[in-house]
């Protein structure tokens, strides 16, 4: 199974929350796995936001860094491309969307992702009107 996370859905691996166990159990049947080039600060941003906020401890920060770093060593890195920010703006004209969301569909798309992962209710109407086949974890 071919599938793109955007940055909410993925950071679910890492912080206990509602979908967590959705998205583990999408990432046992993953075959290949995409990321948006965006997918890893964002997470290190949220991340560092609950340690800063005491939510997260300094070694449950690490923790979490050294396995989403160890998640993505083998994953497939979409890049901003020429394409994929033509797809965005696309996205963004039609959507209402955030910059970011528009980026990850936009990846998912020009790597032609057989899922589309998502939290985002906004990402996931956007989504839904492209090819992609969307998971939702709401």
């Amino acid at each position: 199974m071919k599938v793109l996370f955007d940055s909410s859905s993925f950071a679910k691996r890492y912080i206990a929350e509602k979908g967590s166990q959705k998205v583990e159990e999408i990432c046992q049947q993953t075959t290949s796995l995409g990321v948006s080039v965006i997918l890893v600060p964002e997470i290190i941003s949220g991340l560092t936001r609950y340690k800063k906020e005491s939510i997260l401890s300094p070694h449950n920060y690490n923790l979490a860094k050294n396995k989403l770093l160890q998640d993505v060593k083998d994953a497939q890195i979409i890049n901003l491309t020429p394409k994929v920010i033509a797809h965005s703006i696309t996205l963004l004209e039609n959507n209402l969307l955030r910059t970011m969301d528009a980026l990850h569909i936009a990846c998912a798309l020009e790597w032609e992702a057989e899922h589309f992962v998502s939290s985002d209710k906004r990402q996931i109407k956007a989504a839904r009107k492209t090819s992609l086949n969307v998971i939702a974890i709401i």
